[in-house]
């Protein structure tokens, strides 16, 4: 057996004989020019279980949004810093050593204080123990819960126009996905269409309330209506409450706590991320009762077994004061007043928004242009990323209208809504 001995003599890198390289060849290794990658080709054949999906929306418009250094209302993404003391609650936890792996369901006392804000919102005492979940990011907990309730020919209903991941999970799941569209301009489930809807094939139900990308919400009258469509069934509710605390002008976020019967059934998917500005943080939760979220416990021990330590220590200590949560309505409420006044001048029809980061613009009084090419040519022609709304239907429906998101500092909205003006109507 050769050893390489190597040392340093006058600043020159000596190899005995038994080196392989000599230094010239080191640094021709090193420092070479990189050659342009070659795609591997894969040799073996399968059939995708996906066949028809490609690259999310989200991804598209942020590449080529970054070509042209496009001013970003595009992205459900706050881009403003979060509080620094949440940033030193984490940071201190890792000091603290709090860097491996956390217990499988999640921190206990993030669990107690999440039951805790959840009996003193909503009413529903859920058991920290064995009824609350913390997950990688709320879309981890729609992709589990999806998984775990829903087989091979069960049907799954829920409402476009939606988002994106939910249609694509429940065909990964051998299951059915049922869109019933929401109607421009209210967005309003038609509950006399959910009821025809219904088959014994009927599993599941989404419900994503403040409503991505409508920004309409749910009322006690609609939560009535699914009680009454559900009562007596094996239908089970999972319910996307992402933006639970982000609902404005004095109106209560209806989530399926808030009606008893209804939570029997339910499993509820929320996010810490869109809560506290931390969306790269991907932290979440579920809640459900301890039949339905023993379920999803075992789907989510072998996903990712547990949510990243430090930052679930973090959001512990953040939940005990109430106002960092209970001051979000109002927060949001000022941007998205403030994006509404700056584009009133706009050629664009602004709809209602009850909630979320979000606020929809209809063109078609202008325009006839595909909602998709009326996107590209903003950020070509205008340099503003927005989503067109055909991205959340399955069949591509297009009404000519887009998202935009407010959840931006001022300057972002400021330039945004000066390059919306812009546009000839």
């Amino acid at each position: 057996m050769h050893f390489c001995h190597s040392y340093y003599d006058n600043n020159s890198l000596v190899d005995s004989s038994a080196c392989p390289l000599n230094r010239k060849q080191l640094n021709s290794h090193f420092y070479a020019r990189p050659q342009e990658p070659v795609a591997m080709k894969s040799s073996v054949e399968f059939t995708s279980k996906l066949p028809d999906v490609g690259t999310t929306i989200f991804s598209v418009i942020g590449q080529l949004s970054a070509r042209h250094n496009a001013i970003n209302l595009s992205q459900g993404a706050p881009n403003f810093p979060c509080d620094p003391l949440l940033v030193e609650e984490v940071s201190r936890a890792m000091r603290e050593g709090h860097n491996q792996y956390a217990p499988m369901t999640g921190w206990p006392a993030l669990k107690e204080a999440l039951a805790a804000k959840v009996a003193a919102l909503y009413g529903q005492h859920y058991d920290p123990g064995t009824e609350v979940l913390i997950s990688g990011s709320a879309s981890q907990g729609i992709y589990m819960a999806i998984a775990a309730l829903v087989n091979a020919g069960d049907e799954v209903i829920f409402f476009e126009p939606a988002f994106d991941s939910y249609a694509p999970v429940v065909r990964l799941q051998g299951g059915t996905p049922v869109g019933l569209k929401l109607q421009f301009p209210d967005y309003a489930i038609n509950w006399d269409e959910l009821r025809a809807a219904l088959t014994p094939r009927t599993r599941m139900i989404i419900i994503n309330t403040p409503h991505n990308p409508s920004a309409q919400v749910l009322t006690p009258e609609d939560l009535a209506q699914l009680a009454a469509l559900t009562r007596g069934t094996d239908i089970v509710v999972l319910s996307d409450e992402v933006y639970e605390h982000i609902v404005f002008d004095g109106r209560a976020h209806c989530g399926m706590a808030t009606h008893p019967e209804l939570a029997q059934r339910s499993v509820i998917v929320s996010s810490f991320g869109k809560t506290f500005h931390v969306t790269g943080w991907r932290v979440g939760y579920c809640l459900a009762p301890a039949e339905l979220m023993q379920e999803l416990i075992k789907v989510h021990q072998f996903m990712m077994y547990a949510a990243d330590t430090p930052m679930q220590i973090g959001f512990a200590h953040y939940l005990q004061h109430a106002q960092n949560y209970l001051s979000l309505p109002s927060f949001y409420q000022q941007k998205r007043d403030r994006l509404v006044k700056l584009l009133q001048d706009s050629p664009f029809k602004l709809l209602p928004c009850a909630g979320s980061f979000f606020v929809l613009a209809s063109y078609g009084h202008f325009s006839d242009e595909p909602d998709s090419e009326m996107v590209k040519r903003l950020i070509v022609e205008h340099g503003v990323a927005t989503i067109p709304l055909s991205a959340f239907y399955m069949d591509g429906t297009d009404n000519n209208v887009i998202r935009l998101s407010f959840a931006k500092d001022d300057v972002t909205l400021e330039r945004g809504a000066e390059a919306l003006c812009r546009v000839k109507g």
